[in-house]
């Protein structure tokens, strides 16, 4: 089954042999500190989702976030989320993001959790976070493009990642990248080295849309079925 497939590496991400900047941490909730919890979550979306063997549309963000993916293992989806669309309890761990916020909104449009993960997988183009101290001593959120000595030491775990989950069983007609700037950059030109998809559609990062386009957020959605349905999304 693909949930099986994809969960053999979804659980055992690695850097191992990966020379980051001195200044550059790893965001790893597999490992973290709710490692059980989110080992836990994930187990049971992919077995709730993804028991069959049909192919899916790939749809692909940036890098986890401490608040989202780095909290519950899954791409845009906190906590509040992780309950009250997918019913998977969470236990003594609370977070909001808003991308979420924004990205189920588009779930509930595309038909609800089940109809959308049944055509689309979601994830990252990077599949574990990183961070960096802020001014005031906490760790903040860094995307695998801010530091280019960072960009180009994960480049090789980016590239394996990605042959992985097209060989997992992904289509490769479309892929959608979520960020029209750096992300669709770079998403683009490692395609067209390796030569894994034969389009790729970028689409505005929920992150933009909730802090610049709040009074769009309509319009928005309506963009990401828009290209669902071109997909074939059904």
């Amino acid at each position: 089954m693909l949930a099986d497939r994809l969960l053999r590496h979804v659980l055992s991400f690695s850097l191992e042999g990966t020379e980051l900047p001195r200044s550059v941490g790893v965001l790893d909730p597999f490992n973290g500190e709710n490692a059980d919890q989110v080992r836990r979550i994930v187990t049971l979306f992919h077995h709730r989702y993804f028991s069959d063997d049909r192919p899916r549309i790939l749809m692909l963000g940036i890098n986890p976030g401490r608040l989202g993916a780095g909290s519950t293992g899954l791409p845009f989806t906190d906590t509040k989320r992780c309950e009250s669309d997918l019913l998977i309890p969470v236990t003594g761990l609370r977070t909001h993001e808003p991308s979420s916020d924004f990205f189920y909104r588009m779930v509930r449009a595309a038909g609800g959790a089940e109809r959308f993960y049944g055509q689309v997988y979601v994830h990252a183009i990077c599949p574990l976070g990183f961070v960096k101290q802020g001014g005031a001593g906490q760790d903040i959120n860094l995307n695998y493009y801010d530091d280019p000595a960072l960009e180009k030491a994960v480049t090789p775990f980016v590239e394996h990642w990605l042959r992985t989950l097209v060989a997992c069983g992904m289509r490769t007609d479309v892929a959608f990248c979520i960020g029209t700037g750096k992300n669709a950059a770079y998403f683009s030109k490692l395609n067209a080295r390796l030569q894994l998809f034969d389009r790729i559609v970028a689409l505005e990062h929920p992150r933009f849309v909730m802090q610049y386009k709040a009074k769009h957020l309509d319009l928005y959605v309506d963009k990401y079925l828009s290209a669902l349905s071109d997909a074939g999304y059904r």
